[in-house]
């Protein structure tokens, strides 16, 4: 990933569900964390264009699981952080309580 270029809010999205998620995470269940977290309804379709974006920048990988007789002998594809991807997810992290902590009109209000 280039070294300016910013994430956008879904691909952070699913970058920290990754966190949260074990190491072989597919798309339901990312689509679920980030339902659970934000309260809004997620696209599994969303989910996984934006796991290939995220794949591109060399923030994940991705391998296929074993054909399952429960998904008519498809597999799933499941998807990991790399530490490129970590490194991002932290800097986003520290980016953001950084810009949170010069906001005081955002310190313990109940916008």
């Amino acid at each position: 990933m280039a070294r300016r270029e910013f994430l956008g809010g879904f691909e952070l999205l699913v970058l920290f569900a990754l966190v949260g998620l074990d190491d072989e995470a597919y798309g339901v269940p990312i689509a679920k964390a980030i339902e659970e977290s934000s309260g809004r309804e997620v696209a599994v379709g969303s989910v996984y264009i934006t796991l290939d974006r995220l794949e591109d920048k060399g923030l994940v990988r991705s391998h296929v699981g074993e054909p399952t007789a429960v998904r008519g002998g498809r597999a799933k594809t499941y998807f990991q952080i790399t530490s490129q991807g970590l490194r991002a997810v932290r800097h986003a992290q520290r980016t953001l309580i950084k810009l949170w902590q010069g906001a005081p009109q955002l310190k313990g209000g109940s916008a």
